[in-house]
């Protein structure tokens, strides 16, 4: 089985456009996240794949692998899915580019998913971590996720799911954790399902595959992290980096 890792990464991100450049300890996030992918092991290959020549000239300028994609992406699984078409693999995982913390033991977890899926009755995996602070439950950059007894994805929200009627019943809350691994022809469906209204709303591309029937299974870990999400999140990635 053939597993590579392909790194989305666009410089005008929304919420803190060019976050993927910003400085983390001596070097840029996006070269950060690179290297911790590299480091894991896991991979044939490592691809950034970007739409922008500063982004690309950051990875291959220090000896990475980066792929120029088009501009007009709606996610960055179509972008994945646009670089992937013609690379051999049979599994492809998509670690965000805003992820520097990115660490071995959690993507070892996701991938075992396939290696135990004999029947391919699976079409992708991905992280989960437990949360249990309201603020955070709460944040709408939060993406949350429910499962079944199985752990396959139920619905993935950025309202807290379940809603807390009753507190008292025990729930617990779960943040998706942007790790994403495809087979292949998972994500090359993907590229060409029309987004549906319910993704659309949220803004969640991984609402795609359950609106068109594709399995989601969803692995536990106690790995936080932090995403960089917003300038207080690349704070927080230095204090912790230190």
């Amino acid at each position: 089985m053939k597993i590579i890792s392909m790194i989305p990464a666009r410089y005008s991100a929304s919420r803190f456009p060019g976050k993927l450049m910003q400085n983390l300890a001596g070097k840029s996030v996006i070269l950060r996240t690179y290297e911790a992918t590299v480091a894991t092991k896991l991979f044939s290959d490592v691809y950034v794949v970007t739409d922008s020549s500063i982004i690309y000239d950051e990875i291959a300028n220090n000896g990475g692998k980066a792929i120029m994609s088009k501009k007009e992406h709606e996610s960055g699984s179509d972008r994945i899915a646009e670089a992937v078409a013609d690379v051999d693999c049979d599994i492809v995982v998509n670690v965000q580019g805003d992820e520097p913390f990115t660490e071995r033991e959690s993507l070892h977890k996701v991938l075992e998913v396939f290696r135990d899926d004999v029947d391919k009755t699976i079409d992708l995996a991905s992280l989960m971590v437990e949360i249990s602070h309201w603020d955070e439950i709460n944040n709408p950059n939060t993406v949350k996720v429910i499962v079944d007894q199985n752990n396959f994805a139920l619905y993935f929200s950025r309202s807290p799911i379940p809603f807390p009627r009753d507190k008292n019943v025990g729930a617990r809350y779960f943040k998706h954790k942007g790790i994403y691994a495809f087979r292949k022809d998972a994500i090359l469906d993907f590229a060409v399902l029309p987004m549906k209204y319910i993704e659309a709303s949220e803004k969640i591309e991984c609402i795609r595959y359950l609106e068109y029937g594709k399995r989601i299974k969803m692995v536990e870990t106690e790995v936080q992290g932090v995403e960089i999400d917003t300038p207080e999140d690349l704070e927080r990635a230095k204090r912790l980096w230190k």
